[in-house]
């Protein structure tokens, strides 16, 4: 354990990232073969060669050997739907279609007794289990819905992001709110989960085709009231969406302009999808600092389109990775980065193991602003860390008798790895019991 001044050391071989790997190559990650991470009081006192750090451990440290396996930060996924668990899945609908006959069905059952606890404790133990020790979660419209993920991870002292989605149109009654309950059911949150212990609130309202004008001018209040708190919303997904959300707001500039109309394009501000942008909207984004979330899995399941990487990289515009579930068909950050590899591959793109194992842990807390908090193994950093066993299944054991370096190493964990190559998961420095030592 490493509370109360003790000190642990976990033993294996060790990879973060100081920089990205798309601008400085080789210069970006640290890899040691036989490394020593050192942790007190949920922080990283030290990461380097073993050798080196075990003669400084103090008298009594508890000393865990994950060797051979692989050390990395814990993973990061962007964007992801706490109530759509029971979602995944689901038959043969694009974006508008799957929200009404699948996702605002399942969403309503959260106003019931004890299911936004059940979906909460549920999801939690599957990012857990996938090696996800911080996401940015929406909640469904009620209330009880964000307090329930927030009492669940506050208890599991995981660093979460947030938010009860605000939504008082174009969806069943039992799914809206009002603009004025739904600023008060937030700002009453913000007040009780943003800050507390390892929680981060998110202002959420849903998408512009289910938001009021009423309803985005409350969320540009709560986000002038409360400028250290996240925004996250939906964008330029699904070409009926876009025309729908044209047509509700015939004045903005184009979908873009919509938040950036009401304020909520900023530093802290993360879109999902971000598919079918124009230039104008790009521009828009680097102006503003907003980030565009790319969800794979979730992209190609529902026939959405393909995310240009590139182009993000051209105009400036900082990229996070996401799993979306339940309109995403995994939990595990790997098999996302695998998708994404393919994506990109259509469009004659290309996607380095290295790009992608930075991109799901510094690249995406780079994206959040919350570098200086997680995401690497720089002393100071909070102890969330994943153990992975790159030949966890027999099919990636086979492979790997081939390999010539690290770089193919990699790439093998992540075109083939998922769940099954999680040995462990830390929390602040504590193994987290979803997760099993191999």
């Amino acid at each position: 354990m490493s509370k109360d001044g003790a000190t642990l050391a976990l033993r294996g071989r060790l990879l973060w990232f100081v920089g990205d790997p798309h601008e400085i190559g080789e210069a970006a990650h640290r890899y040691v073969e036989d490394g020593l991470l050192v942790i007190e009081n949920g922080l990283i006192r030290a990461a380097g060669e073993a050798k080196e750090l075990l003669p400084t451990l103090p008298g009594g440290a508890a000393i865990t050997d994950h060797r051979p396996h692989l050390i990395m930060p814990g993973f990061i996924d962007a964007h992801i739907h706490m109530p759509q668990t029971q979602v995944v899945a689901s038959y043969g609908a694009q974006l508008m279609e799957w929200l009404n006959k699948y996702t605002f069905v399942e969403e309503q059952k959260l106003a019931q007794q004890g299911h936004a606890q059940k979906l909460s404790a549920f999801l939690l133990d599957e990012l857990l289990a996938s090696g996800t020790t911080t996401a940015a979660v929406y909640c469904s419209v009620h209330k009880g819905s964000a307090e329930a993920f927030f009492v669940e991870s506050h208890r599991r002292n995981t660093r979460m992001i947030a938010g009860k989605v605000m939504m008082d149109r174009n969806a069943p009654p039992a799914l809206t709110d009002t603009a004025e309950s739904g600023y008060a059911d937030s700002k009453d949150l913000i007040g009780r989960w943003h800050g507390k212990g390892r929680q981060l609130y998110a202002i959420t309202p849903r998408f512009a085709v289910t938001s009021t004008p009423e309803q985005m001018a409350a969320s540009q209040r709560l986000v002038e009231e409360h400028p250290d708190c996240f925004v996250q919303t939906h964008i330029n997904e699904n070409r009926a969406e876009i025309a729908f959300a044209r047509e509700l707001y015939p004045d903005a500039a184009d979908y873009a302009g919509i938040y950036e109309d009401y304020g909520l394009l900023g530093k802290k501000s993360l879109l999902g999808h971000c598919i079918h942008m124009t230039k104008r909207e790009w521009r828009a984004f680097a102006a503003h600092g907003a980030v565009a979330v790319f969800c794979p899995t979730s992209n190609l399941f529902l026939g959405s389109g393909l995310f240009d990487w590139d182009r993000a990289r051209r105009e400036g515009v900082k990229v996070a990775v996401a799993t979306d579930i339940g309109g995403g068909t995994s939990y595990s950050m790997l098999r996302t980065m695998a998708e994404a590899y393919k994506i990109l591959q259509l469009q004659g793109q290309s996607l380095s193991a290295f790009e992608a194992l930075h991109a799901i842990t510094l690249g995406n807390t780079v994206a959040l602003g919350l570098d200086h908090l997680i995401g690497s193994f720089e002393p100071g950093r909070e102890a969330d860390i994943v153990v992975l066993d790159p030949a966890a299944t027999r099919a990636m054991a086979h492979r790997l008798e081939t390999v010539r370096d690290l770089a193919e190493e990699f790439f093998v964990l992540v075109t083939l790895g998922d769940e099954r190559n999680v040995a462990a998961t830390y929390v602040a420095g504590e193994l987290v019991s979803a997760c099993s030592t191999n």
